[in-house]
């Protein structure tokens, strides 16, 4: 493996590309079939495609992805995949973070990094459809490289055969690794995605994992690629359960809450959301993960 792992960088950012289209793919189907209920004699929903591009303190190219939202559809009232790479030089603001994170010797004097990834989350029509977030990510240095990522359910209206499956299916795939992992990602999960000020999680959990690195680059990606391929059997069945069921005004009233935690979590806490803007990435890219309406009271 050399140094600057060209041929490793590029498998996993053509992983997460591929990840990408399958889930746009199922979501549109989604849109396509949904034929009863709410919102059902409404037109189907379409990402809308951007593509973004960074550009680095001089000018220079520094990367980009593509930006896929798709708003009022009949499934999913906002929802956004995102893909990108993008490298370059890390800032003094990022560098301070990185190293003490890491424990990083060195870099100060070499601050290169690459990054690659894909990020959804989906803020749905229904009440009873529960929100997602997923992601799946690797980060290089010259100093180290590491993957993160992972997927957590944020339903306002609860079901607890729900919460059952979602967290059933992400168990299954990381007992494929090793069946320690699972409770350690739920574990890091229930711990990342709470939100002190409010004293309570912004959801239901799912599992999360950050600067993961083993020292074997084949098995940890395997690990992440079975991160992300969890992600539709978990959440699709949910969704084809829940979205045909009515709902009134105190439903909608308590989706509208509860996506007000949703937006405090991600700009006050989300790391993912702090390094974006840090690097000079896409505002809108970063911030598409906020509902497109919100309530506090």
């Amino acid at each position: 493996m050399s140094a600057s792992m060209e041929t490793e960088k590029q498998t996993a950012s053509t992983w997460f590309r591929t990840l990408r289209d399958e889930i746009v793919a199922a979501f549109e189907g989604l849109e396509d079939n949904h034929s009863e209920g709410p919102f059902a004699d409404q037109a189907a929903g379409r990402f809308e495609v951007t593509e973004t591009k960074r550009a680095g303190a001089d000018g220079e190219d520094a990367g980009g992805g593509l930006m896929s939202v798709m708003r009022g559809g009949r499934v999913f009232e906002k929802v956004g995949v995102n893909v990108s790479t993008v490298y370059g030089q890390l800032g003094e603001r990022a560098q301070m973070a990185m190293a003490a994170r890491k424990g990083l010797p060195g870099m100060k004097d070499d601050p290169r990094f690459w990054a690659s990834g894909i990020s959804l989350v989906a803020h749905l029509q229904n009440p009873h459809c529960p929100a997602v977030h997923m992601n799946t990510r690797m980060f290089w240095t010259p100093h180290g490289w590491w993957f993160g990522g992972g997927s957590d359910l944020n339903p306002c209206l609860e079901y607890d055969e729900d919460t059952e499956h979602f967290h059933a299916v992400q168990k299954a795939h990381c007992d494929k690794h090793d069946e320690a992992e699972y409770p350690r990602l739920k574990a890091w999960a229930d711990e990342y995605f709470y939100i002190p000020h409010r004293n309570r999680a912004r959801g239901v959990g799912g599992i999360f994992l950050d600067d993961h690195n083993s020292g074997d680059w084949a098995a940890d990606f395997a690990f992440i690629q079975d991160i992300g391929r969890a992600f539709l059997p978990a959440f699709l069945p949910l969704i084809e359960k829940r979205r045909g069921q009515s709902f009134g005004d105190a439903e909608k009233e308590a989706q509208l809450v509860h996506r007000g935690l949703y937006a405090e979590y991600n700009l006050v806490y989300d790391r993912g959301t702090k390094f974006g803007l840090e690097t000079g990435h896409d505002a809108n890219a970063v911030l598409m993960s906020l509902p497109p309406l919100a309530k506090w009271i």
